[in-house]
């Protein structure tokens, strides 16, 4: 209840940031005395600052858990100073395109193994573990695709692409998102499935074949369904989270080998709708299920987030310390994972920009590698974790 409360309260704090972001900073600042007045928890100066220079990694495991981030093969091998950051912070680490189809297979007979493998040498040089992302989407597949597979041959091809993929890495993974997104209830199936070319091809099937594939693969790794839009308290995210829950059901009552849920956490700054007690509560009952949990692909959109770095900093640091309060407090949650660690390198330029142009700010690290905010959000979370 007084978590609650707390969250509450930041929750008016950050709304009245955002309405303050028009005032200017004389208004802004004066508007950030008043709100400290009247709300007596939040304290502006303890709140985003973090206790001394420990990086992520160590902080992390300090409770039992896992901090990393996603990275591409380009960005390590030519980026030194960004590779040496990565390192300090992470104690795992997932190929952001390296292990998806479209780039792992040019042709279909060709698998291109180079960026992953170098991807897994540097992890392990640097004392990190390695994920693998992902098996099956319906997102990023090769050109050739749609001439070479069809529903007579699917089941074949989605086998032998399991089989070789983790067989190739077998032993020397953490973890794989075997099903990437496959519920979409807007696709208006009874189960909430979303109409993929697998879906087409196999039917619902095609979930239960890939994991006993994988488990068979590489038998040490643990598998993990992983789903996008769970968080909020909207119609479309709560729709999800009963599909997600019931398809996670479905597969542990057939003996299906599911570990795991991602929950990919891509968050939104000017989404006001989280309910914590409705997400502490899907949380729970996944772990209810015998089922880990990992946050695969954190982030928090900026887009529509005042101009004001500094104001929107704040906002951003905000939402990552309430999120993981949250997420945090269920002991089954074993890893958390941003989509990128520093704002040089992000996903969301290109798909989530700023209509005024300036550059977006959803990461740890800012474009200059510093740790911003958010990175002192994401420490305090850790700090103030159940030890595991």
């Amino acid at each position: 209840m007084e978590k609650n409360r707390v969250l509450t309260q930041r929750r008016t704090f950050l709304l009245g940031l955002g309405t303050l972001g028009c005032m200017g900073a004389v208004g802004m600042t004066h508007g950030i005395r008043l709100l400290n007045q009247n709300t007596q928890v939040f304290d502006e100066e303890s709140y985003l600052t973090a206790s001394g220079k420990v990086p992520l990694r160590d902080r992390s495991a300090t409770k039992g858990l896992l901090y990393g981030a996603a990275a591409s093969y380009r960005r390590l091998t030519t980026d030194r100073a960004f590779a040496a950051r990565f390192a300090q912070e992470c104690n795992i680490l997932v190929p952001e395109w390296e292990l998806k189809w479209g780039t792992l297979r040019p042709s279909p007979d060709r698998f291109n193994f180079v960026p992953g493998d170098w991807l897994l040498k540097f992890a392990r040089q640097h004392n990190m573990l390695f994920r693998g992302h992902t098996l099956v989407w319906h997102e990023a597949l090769p050109a050739w695709f749609a001439e070479k597979v069809d529903r007579h041959n699917a089941e074949q091809a989605l086998k032998q692409h399991i089989t070789r993929v983790a067989g190739h890495f077998a032993g020397k993974i953490h973890s794989w998102d075997v099903v990437n997104e496959a519920i979409l209830t807007q696709d208006g199936r009874s189960d909430g499935l979303r109409t993929s070319p697998w879906l087409q091809f196999l039917g619902s099937n095609y979930i239960d074949i890939a994991f006993h594939t994988a488990a068979a693969a590489d038998p040490q790794a643990l598998l993990v369904y992983n789903e996008t839009n769970l968080e909020y308290d909207t119609r479309e995210d709560e729709a999800r989270r009963i599909n997600t829950l019931k398809l996670l059901e479905r597969l542990k009552s057939r003996g299906t080998p599911v570990h795991a849920l991602g929950v990919e956490g891509h968050l939104r700054g000017d989404e006001r709708r989280f309910n914590s007690r409705k997400f502490r509560a899907f949380l729970h009952d996944v772990a209810s299920l015998g089922l880990k949990i990992l946050i695969t692909e954190m982030d928090v959109t900026d887009q529509k987030l005042p101009k004001d770095p500094k104001l929107r900093d704040r906002i951003v640091a905000e939402i990552y310390e309430d999120y993981l309060s949250v997420v945090l407090d269920e002991p089954a949650v074993i890893a958390v994972l941003t989509w990128g660690l520093s704002d040089r390198y992000t996903w969301l330029s290109k798909e989530k920009p700023r209509k005024d142009r300036a550059p977006v700010r959803p990461l740890p690290l800012d474009a200059q590698l510093n740790r911003k905010l958010a990175w002192n959000a994401i420490a305090r979370a850790f700090d103030n974790a159940p030890q595991r």
